[in-house]
């Protein structure tokens, strides 16, 4: 860490308000950024979480990723079909049960996330473009550390789509 002082507002005076403070206007400032980053995407950041998950990981069930993400499986059924219709993704049956549907990235899909995840590794570079290099890097290991504390076993995508308070929601 450096000795320099944030330029900018002052923040809360308080180290509890401090933590919420500063996370909030990150994460404001973060989803508006993603959001205008994947506008073109069917149901926009939603879209890219639904994209992500399908390429980044094993080909999920069609419900397993439903309930992964925190999306009503109708609501998830319709999101599909659209991105089926933009050839993004395809369901598969699934060859261990013949009831089950794979969600499987197309070439096209892997190329429009690859395409979104630069743009948004370059607006998160502009969004900590006040710290250094090496701040950035310390910034998010103990950003990635803390949730990960504040979560302990729970998946990614599933930790952030719990709602505040712990209950889950079948809504988008």
């Amino acid at each position: 860490m450096t000795d320099r002082e944030p330029t900018g507002s002052p923040a809360p005076s308080t180290q509890g308000s401090v933590i919420g403070w500063a996370l909030a206007v990150l994460l404001r400032e973060w989803s508006a950024r993603v959001e205008d980053i994947s506008r073109d995407l069917p149901h926009g950041v939603r879209g890219y979480q639904v994209l992500s998950a399908v390429v980044h990981e094993a080909p999920p069930t069609q419900a397993a990723l439903a309930a992964r993400l925190g999306i009503d499986r109708t609501v998830m059924t319709y999101l599909l079909d659209k991105f089926e219709g933009c050839d993004l993704v395809e369901r598969r049956q699934d060859p261990a049960d013949r009831r089950a549907r794979r969600i499987v990235p197309t070439e096209h899909g892997r190329r429009v996330l690859a395409e979104l995840d630069a743009r948004v590794a370059r607006a998160e570079d502009e969004l900590l473009s006040g710290l250094v290099p090496e701040d950035r890097r310390v910034l998010t290991a103990l950003l990635e550390h803390a949730a990960t504390g504040a979560a302990p076993g729970e998946d990614r995508c599933a930790a952030a789509a719990r709602p505040v308070g712990g209950r889950t929601s079948d809504t988008v």
